[in-house]
Protein backbone atom coordinates (compact mmCIF):
# COMPACT_ATOMS: atom_id res chain seq x y z
CA UNK A 1 0.00 0.00 0.00
CA UNK A 2 1.26 3.21 -1.30
CA UNK A 3 1.80 6.03 1.98
CA UNK A 4 0.48 9.57 1.11
CA UNK A 5 3.26 11.92 0.50
CA UNK A 6 2.44 13.91 3.79
CA UNK A 7 2.56 10.98 5.66
CA UNK A 8 5.94 10.51 3.51
CA UNK A 9 7.31 13.57 3.82
CA UNK A 10 7.02 13.38 7.56
CA UNK A 11 11.00 12.30 8.67
CA UNK A 12 13.44 13.66 6.44
CA UNK A 13 17.28 12.31 6.55
CA UNK A 14 19.75 15.23 7.25
CA UNK A 15 21.32 17.06 4.54
CA UNK A 16 24.51 16.16 4.42
CA UNK A 17 25.75 19.51 5.56
CA UNK A 18 23.72 19.42 9.26
CA UNK A 19 25.51 16.30 9.59
CA UNK A 20 28.85 18.13 8.94
CA UNK A 21 27.59 21.27 11.19
CA UNK A 22 26.87 18.81 14.03
CA UNK A 23 29.83 17.06 14.21
CA UNK A 24 32.31 20.56 13.78
CA UNK A 25 29.46 21.39 17.08
CA UNK A 26 30.18 18.86 19.20
CA UNK A 27 33.99 18.88 18.39
CA UNK A 28 33.39 22.97 20.27
CA UNK A 29 31.00 21.44 22.50
CA UNK A 30 33.40 19.13 23.96
CA UNK A 31 36.53 21.70 24.05
CA UNK A 32 38.46 19.90 21.48
CA UNK A 33 38.20 23.16 19.12
CA UNK A 34 38.86 26.46 21.77
CA UNK A 35 37.61 29.90 21.56
CA UNK A 36 39.71 31.94 18.64
CA UNK A 37 40.98 28.79 17.47
CA UNK A 38 40.35 28.23 13.41
CA UNK A 39 39.12 25.25 12.04
CA UNK A 40 41.29 23.48 9.46
CA UNK A 41 41.39 24.59 5.72
CA UNK A 42 38.45 24.06 3.63
CA UNK A 43 40.76 21.72 1.35
CA UNK A 44 41.52 19.89 4.90
CA UNK A 45 37.62 19.70 6.04
CA UNK A 46 36.50 18.45 2.63
CA UNK A 47 38.82 15.59 2.43
CA UNK A 48 37.83 14.73 5.98
CA UNK A 49 34.08 14.45 5.51
CA UNK A 50 34.37 13.44 2.21
CA UNK A 51 32.10 17.04 1.28
CA UNK A 52 32.21 19.13 -1.55
CA UNK A 53 33.21 22.82 -1.22
CA UNK A 54 29.42 23.74 -1.83
CA UNK A 55 28.21 21.43 1.26
CA UNK A 56 30.82 22.71 3.24
CA UNK A 57 30.47 26.08 3.10
CA UNK A 58 26.67 25.43 3.82
CA UNK A 59 27.99 24.05 7.20
CA UNK A 60 29.91 27.20 7.56
CA UNK A 61 26.55 28.96 7.34
CA UNK A 62 24.89 27.04 9.64
CA UNK A 63 27.28 27.34 12.13
CA UNK A 64 27.64 30.86 11.76
CA UNK A 65 23.86 31.52 11.95
CA UNK A 66 24.76 29.61 15.57
CA UNK A 67 27.18 32.24 16.72
CA UNK A 68 29.41 29.65 16.52
CA UNK A 69 31.72 30.71 14.20
CA UNK A 70 32.91 33.82 12.52
CA UNK A 71 33.92 33.43 8.25
CA UNK A 72 36.42 35.38 6.88
CA UNK A 73 35.74 35.24 3.07
CA UNK A 74 38.18 35.40 -0.04
CA UNK A 75 41.49 34.03 0.35
CA UNK A 76 42.75 32.21 2.43
CA UNK A 77 39.20 32.17 4.32
CA UNK A 78 37.99 30.65 7.09
CA UNK A 79 36.42 29.72 10.10
CA UNK A 80 36.63 30.88 13.34
CA UNK A 81 35.72 29.61 16.30
CA UNK A 82 33.28 32.06 18.64
CA UNK A 83 31.95 30.73 21.74
CA UNK A 84 29.02 32.47 22.69
CA UNK A 85 27.08 34.05 25.43
CA UNK A 86 24.13 34.25 26.75
CA UNK A 87 23.34 37.32 24.63
CA UNK A 88 23.79 35.42 21.60
CA UNK A 89 20.21 33.72 22.25
CA UNK A 90 19.31 36.98 24.18
CA UNK A 91 17.34 37.98 20.44
CA UNK A 92 15.40 34.24 19.84
CA UNK A 93 14.75 34.27 23.84
CA UNK A 94 13.42 37.97 24.10
CA UNK A 95 11.04 36.88 20.54
CA UNK A 96 9.20 34.00 23.13
CA UNK A 97 9.00 36.42 25.44
CA UNK A 98 7.41 39.15 23.33
CA UNK A 99 4.98 36.72 21.49
CA UNK A 100 3.60 35.47 24.77
CA UNK A 101 3.02 39.40 25.67
CA UNK A 102 5.12 39.05 28.70
CA UNK A 103 5.65 42.69 30.53
CA UNK A 104 8.80 44.36 31.83
CA UNK A 105 6.96 44.12 35.40
CA UNK A 106 6.82 39.89 34.76
CA UNK A 107 10.52 39.84 33.93
CA UNK A 108 11.33 41.72 37.18
CA UNK A 109 9.13 39.44 39.33
CA UNK A 110 10.81 36.71 37.74
CA UNK A 111 14.22 37.82 38.63
CA UNK A 112 13.47 38.23 41.89
CA UNK A 113 12.68 34.94 42.60
CA UNK A 114 16.01 34.13 40.89
CA UNK A 115 18.68 36.75 42.08
CA UNK A 116 17.83 36.71 46.27
CA UNK A 117 18.29 33.00 46.15
CA UNK A 118 21.19 32.93 44.12
CA UNK A 119 22.49 35.60 46.83
CA UNK A 120 21.89 33.07 49.71
CA UNK A 121 24.11 30.50 48.00
CA UNK A 122 27.20 32.49 46.71
CA UNK A 123 27.18 33.13 50.69
CA UNK A 124 26.89 30.02 52.21
CA UNK A 125 28.15 27.69 49.54
CA UNK A 126 30.91 30.67 47.19
CA UNK A 127 34.52 30.29 47.66
CA UNK A 128 36.16 32.96 48.66
CA UNK A 129 37.31 33.69 45.01
CA UNK A 130 33.79 34.30 44.02
CA UNK A 131 32.64 36.51 46.93
CA UNK A 132 35.85 38.45 46.73
CA UNK A 133 34.89 38.96 43.10
CA UNK A 134 31.77 39.84 43.95
CA UNK A 135 33.07 42.90 46.32
CA UNK A 136 35.36 44.18 43.74
CA UNK A 137 32.44 44.78 41.33
CA UNK A 138 31.69 47.56 43.69
CA UNK A 139 34.59 49.90 42.69
CA UNK A 140 32.76 50.79 39.00
CA UNK A 141 29.96 51.05 40.76
CA UNK A 142 31.39 53.75 42.78
CA UNK A 143 33.23 55.06 39.94
CA UNK A 144 29.94 55.63 38.10
CA UNK A 145 27.40 56.54 40.69
CA UNK A 146 26.75 60.06 39.15
CA UNK A 147 26.69 58.79 36.00
CA UNK A 148 24.26 57.70 32.97
CA UNK A 149 26.28 54.62 32.87
CA UNK A 150 25.22 53.73 36.44
CA UNK A 151 21.85 51.70 35.80
CA UNK A 152 23.77 49.63 32.71
CA UNK A 153 26.46 49.24 35.57
CA UNK A 154 23.80 47.64 37.85
CA UNK A 155 22.58 45.33 35.72
CA UNK A 156 25.87 43.82 35.44
CA UNK A 157 26.05 43.93 39.66
CA UNK A 158 22.78 42.16 39.65
CA UNK A 159 24.31 39.51 36.53
CA UNK A 160 27.23 38.90 38.55
CA UNK A 161 25.55 37.99 41.94
CA UNK A 162 23.87 35.08 40.02
CA UNK A 163 27.30 33.81 38.15
CA UNK A 164 28.86 33.92 41.08
CA UNK A 165 26.39 31.75 42.84
CA UNK A 166 27.53 29.26 40.24
CA UNK A 167 24.59 27.62 38.66
CA UNK A 168 25.10 27.93 35.09
CA UNK A 169 21.75 27.49 34.01
CA UNK A 170 20.53 30.42 35.95
CA UNK A 171 23.17 32.58 34.88
CA UNK A 172 22.52 32.18 31.40
CA UNK A 173 18.68 32.68 31.99
CA UNK A 174 20.23 35.58 33.76
CA UNK A 175 22.54 36.85 31.14
CA UNK A 176 20.14 36.44 28.42
CA UNK A 177 17.47 38.44 30.14
CA UNK A 178 19.62 41.27 30.91
CA UNK A 179 19.40 42.88 27.63
CA UNK A 180 16.04 43.89 28.11
CA UNK A 181 17.06 44.53 31.60
CA UNK A 182 19.29 47.54 29.95
CA UNK A 183 16.73 48.81 27.39
CA UNK A 184 14.19 49.13 30.27
CA UNK A 185 16.83 51.02 32.48
CA UNK A 186 18.16 53.37 29.69
CA UNK A 187 14.23 54.79 29.22
CA UNK A 188 13.47 54.98 33.13
CA UNK A 189 17.09 57.46 33.26
CA UNK A 190 16.26 59.20 29.91
CA UNK A 191 12.60 59.72 31.74
CA UNK A 192 14.26 60.99 34.87
CA UNK A 193 17.88 62.98 34.08
CA UNK A 194 20.94 61.87 35.56
CA UNK A 195 21.68 65.06 37.26
CA UNK A 196 18.61 65.49 39.34
CA UNK A 197 18.93 65.32 42.61
CA UNK A 198 15.79 62.35 42.53
CA UNK A 199 18.62 60.60 40.36
CA UNK A 200 21.34 60.24 42.19
CA UNK A 201 19.68 60.36 45.54
CA UNK A 202 18.24 56.77 44.07
CA UNK A 203 21.85 55.92 42.87
CA UNK A 204 23.66 56.69 46.05
CA UNK A 205 20.78 54.79 47.72
CA UNK A 206 21.56 51.69 45.72
CA UNK A 207 25.25 51.67 45.94
CA UNK A 208 24.60 51.41 49.65
CA UNK A 209 22.17 48.23 49.08
CA UNK A 210 25.20 46.38 46.74
CA UNK A 211 27.76 47.29 49.60
CA UNK A 212 25.70 45.76 52.18
CA UNK A 213 25.14 42.56 50.04
CA UNK A 214 28.64 42.15 49.18
CA UNK A 215 29.35 42.44 53.38
CA UNK A 216 26.42 39.92 53.96
CA UNK A 217 28.24 37.82 51.38
CA UNK A 218 31.77 38.38 52.70
CA UNK A 219 30.61 37.33 56.02
CA UNK A 220 29.03 33.87 54.46
CA UNK A 221 25.47 35.25 56.26
CA UNK A 222 23.15 33.51 53.84
CA UNK A 223 19.58 33.75 55.45
CA UNK A 224 20.40 37.51 55.47
CA UNK A 225 21.39 37.99 52.55
CA UNK A 226 18.85 36.51 51.04
CA UNK A 227 15.88 38.29 53.11
CA UNK A 228 18.22 41.67 52.33
CA UNK A 229 17.82 40.96 48.45
CA UNK A 230 14.05 40.27 48.56
CA UNK A 231 13.72 43.87 50.41
CA UNK A 232 16.27 45.56 47.88
CA UNK A 233 14.59 44.43 45.48
CA UNK A 234 10.80 44.70 46.36
CA UNK A 235 11.62 48.69 47.12
CA UNK A 236 13.69 49.61 43.34
CA UNK A 237 10.23 48.01 42.27
CA UNK A 238 8.59 50.93 43.07
CA UNK A 239 11.17 52.84 41.67
CA UNK A 240 11.66 51.17 38.45
CA UNK A 241 7.82 50.64 37.60
CA UNK A 242 4.92 53.09 37.66
CA UNK A 243 1.53 51.73 39.19
CA UNK A 244 0.18 51.90 35.53
CA UNK A 245 3.28 51.15 33.71
CA UNK A 246 2.84 47.44 31.61
CA UNK A 247 5.11 47.80 29.21
CA UNK A 248 5.34 44.78 27.10
CA UNK A 249 9.04 43.46 26.08
CA UNK A 250 8.44 43.79 22.63
CA UNK A 251 8.17 47.57 23.31
CA UNK A 252 11.76 47.59 24.97
CA UNK A 253 12.71 44.66 21.41
CA UNK A 254 11.21 46.44 18.20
Amino acid sequence: MTRPAQARNLVRPKKMADMVADRIRRLIARGEIGDGEWLPTEPQLMTEFGVSRPTLREAFRLLEADSLVSIRRGPPGGARVTIPGPEAAANQFGLLLTLSGTTIRDLYEARMVIEPAAARDLAQRGNAAARRALGEELEPLRALVESADFGAQTVRYHRRVVELAGNKTLATVIGMLSEIVNRHLARVYDETPNTSAETLANNRKALRAYEKLAELVEARDGEGAERFWTRHMKAARSHLFRDEDETQVVDLLY
